[in-house]
């Protein structure tokens, strides 16, 4: 499977497995184990969309929000319980708002599931931490 490193955003190719002891990046060696958040913009998201085999759940946030801020962290540390399960990432509407229009966001947060490129699900508002685990186990 298609798997886009968390760390230099590489195209990496992993065998579908239920648990992994290693996986690391073909070209900065860093682990794919170690989930972390990637910043989408106009010039990364098509590539990103495109290129990963498990679903890309995407935040759409803006600096000025009070509930974005509140839902930052849960969705920092939930997106570290699903290495190689979901790509987390966040898109800061007020940056890239061609993006915001493209996706028809209209609150904040918005999340968005893709699927081999296609929007499977969204959902608005902030969720507690438990909210956010179970609405990613439906998807993973």
């Amino acid at each position: 499977m298609k798997i886009i490193c968390p760390h230099c955003e590489a195209i990496n190719s992993v065998p579908k497995k239920e648990t992994y002891k290693k996986a690391n990046c073909g070209k900065c060696k860093n682990s794919l184990l170690q989930n972390k958040i990637l910043t989408a913009n106009s010039d990364n998201i098509d590539r990103i969309l495109k290129n990963s085999d498990i679903p890309v759940i995407i935040d759409f946030w803006a600096p000025w929000c009070g509930p974005c801020k509140m839902f930052a962290p849960i969705f920092g540390a939930v997106a570290m319980e699903f290495p190689l399960k979901a790509l987390f990432v966040k898109i800061n509407t007020q940056d890239e708002q061609f993006l915001a229009s493209r996706f028809k966001i209209r609150s904040i947060p918005t999340l968005v599931v893709f699927k081999n490129q296609e929007e499977i699900h969204r959902v608005s508002g902030a969720m507690d931490e438990n909210s956010f685990i179970n609405f990613v186990n439906k998807f993973v």
